[in-house]
């Protein structure tokens, strides 16, 4: 039985999900657009989708909360099949500022987007591709950060920690999983040219990083977007437990 063409995209609304709901489409795969509060974002993301001939669909949702994350598969069941592809690239950064000053709010919500809703969408991806289920197999990509290494110190150290958590998350899930026919690997993403940084206060990063990165830039969406799509392709199929670093050079 071939892995399904489905792919299912959090956090597609804008930025690095709405180029990689697009990438997938341009490769042949229905595309389940999720979004918290961008509908129109969404709705956008979708049009560009249906413009490559995919058929695409957008679901509100907040990744953090279980029942949410049940109703979105199960929508995503009924209008396109089941997911063969799971893209978890919803996350939050929770501000940016020193860790002795870090809200209790805003630790609980990186906390609850970026490691509870990736586990809970990993958990009702699973049901559905899990071949001693009668399922076909299938991918899952978490998106994690560079930050996962350096630690962010002074600025981001709560949403590093989350990061690091979706990694471990990876490599347990990828030793757990990989006998029921499912792969799972991360990207660790660099700094990228979204509005993410400006949104969480600290708007001057990507210029900053651009200049200490070997590469001279920061990234842009589609250079994640098209990590993503390689990775849930036959040519990745040996690829599990691990993060592919798309950071231009940069390292810790």
């Amino acid at each position: 039985m071939p892995i399904s063409q489905t792919v299912l995209v959090t956090g597609a609304s804008k930025g690095i999900g709405a180029a990689t709901a697009v990438a997938f489409a341009e490769v042949g795969y229905a595309v389940c657009i999720n979004y918290h509060s961008d509908a129109q974002g969404a709705a956008k993301t979708a049009a560009q989708c249906e413009a490559s001939g995919a058929r695409a669909i957008t679901v509100c949702a907040d990744v953090a909360d279980r029942a949410d994350v049940r109703s979105m598969f199960a929508t995503c069941d009924d209008e396109l099949g089941p997911v063969g592809c799971l893209v978890n690239n919803a996350g939050v950064i929770g501000g940016a500022g020193a860790l002795a000053d870090l809200a209790e709010d805003a630790l609980a919500r990186t906390f609850s987007t970026n490691v509870f809703g990736t586990l809970y969408c990993v958990q009702e991806a699973t049901e559905r591709m899990r071949a001693d289920r009668g399922g076909a197999g299938g991918v899952i990509v978490n998106m994690s950060s560079v930050a996962a290494t350096t630690g962010s110190p002074g600025e981001y150290v709560h949403y590093a920690a989350s990061k690091a958590a979706v990694e471990t998350l990876t490599i347990g899930a990828a030793k757990e999983l990989g006998p029921l026919g499912i792969r799972v690997a991360a990207i660790r993403v660099g700094t990228t040219a979204t509005d993410m940084h400006a949104r969480e206060g600290n708007p001057n990063r990507p210029t900053v990083v651009a200049a200490a990165t070997p590469l001279g830039r920061v990234a842009n969406v589609y250079d994640i977007a098209a990590a993503a799509v390689w990775l849930a392709s036959p040519k990745a199929g040996f690829i599990s437990g691990t993060a592919l670093t798309v950071a231009g050079g940069l390292s810790p």
